[in-house]
């Protein structure tokens, strides 16, 4: 990746105008822009389709195609990059001819045999995750989206969502606590729209946010609810297994009128951990924390003597599913290493 890129297609285009332009672009972005001389301008990709990119630009969207030289080195734009576009209105003709560096990566182990990762969006500064009351709060579910998030670099956050529809939600808040850590846990209801001030402090202007989660927990509704009208297509969950129905279906960018920024993902119910070493030692921390007490430097938390983890669970202080959930998904992370 080249790191370099420039100012405005004028040349002398100012920080603060291109941020009142482009949500989160600063002197580091135009810093790297700046090698650009000539037909290029600064863009952000708001959503990504399978051939052309919608680009934001100062002023106004366009859509970009995907110049030849980025995809023969295996280069491809995701939501929330900021890009170089060589713009030729003459010809009618915008290309991404650049990706500018990337912040932060939230990314996921890729589908299939040959392992490796898949980036699902850039540059963000939180990441909503997404879960609601009933059958879908699963605290093993949470556990591996809080590892995928730290390892992004962006700070995680829980949202539970639907808390009208639960006798004591303070309880379910406190449920979830117990594996999240230091991790804020915001109840609320994005349909009544009860809590939503609650997610102000990460919302201010020129800060990026993406919401994950599986399908039916309230994602698009809560992007209407923020927004104060209907962008994204909403659906009920199935009777039977309160599952959702898939109703968003691309990555999309959605500008806040304060500055901030939206970004929405179609839903997951379970991801890949791919390379997220670091970030499962953050969502697991206090097993990490025990075991540096452990007698060996090699423990595997299991049977050996002297082991700080172990000892800790018969004390009551790590719950034995919490222990278990830790072995699976280190498991899983040492299994798509070999694969990748």
């Amino acid at each position: 990746m080249n790191d370099h890129c420039e100012a405005a297609c004028s040349g002398n285009t100012s920080v603060n105008s291109l941020t009142d332009k482009i949500p989160g672009w600063n002197e580091e972005l135009e810093l790297a822009f700046s090698a650009y001389k000539g037909p290029y301008v600064p863009g952000r990709i708001s959503s990504r389709h399978k051939t052309v990119c919608d680009v934001l630009i100062p002023g106004t969207v366009v859509q970009a195609g995907i110049s030849g030289a980025l995809q023969k080195i295996g280069k491809q734009p995701v939501v929330g990059d900021f890009v170089v576009l060589l713009d030729q209105p003459e010809t009618g003709s915008r290309m991404v001819v650049n990706i500018l560096p990337r912040r932060t990566c939230l990314s996921r182990g890729a589908a299939g045999d040959g392992g490796g990762e898949q980036i699902i969006a850039a540059n963000l500064d939180t990441i909503f995750i997404v879960t609601s009351v009933g059958k879908d709060l699963n605290l093993r579910r949470l556990e591996r989206y809080l590892a995928i998030v730290y390892s992004s670099g962006a700070r995680p956050v829980i949202l539970l969502n639907k808390i009208d529809l639960e006798d004591n939600p303070t309880q379910v808040v406190e449920k979830i606590q117990s594996i999240a850590g230091i991790v804020p846990v915001v109840p609320l209801s994005a349909l009544s729209k009860t809590g939503l001030d609650a997610l102000s402090p990460y919302l201010k202007p020129g800060e990026t946010v993406a919401l994950v989660g599986s399908s039916g927990v309230g994602k698009s509704t809560l992007i209407n609810s923020l927004l104060g009208e209907t962008v994204q297509k909403t659906g009920g969950i199935r009777e039977d297994d309160e599952k959702g129905r898939h109703t968003t279906t691309v990555r999309q960018m959605f500008p806040l009128p304060n500055g901030a920024v939206l970004v929405d993902n179609p839903g997951i119910r379970e991801i890949q951990l791919g390379d997220s070493a670091e970030g499962l030692e953050k969502a697991f921390s206090e097993i990490v924390d025990a075991a540096r007490n452990c007698k060996f430097k090699d423990c595997t938390h299991r049977d050996e003597p002297g082991c700080a983890v172990l000892k800790a669970v018969e004390d009551g202080l790590i719950s034995e599913e919490r222990l278990a959930s830790y072995h699976r998904l280190t498991e899983e992370l040492i299994f798509q290493t070999k694969k990748s």
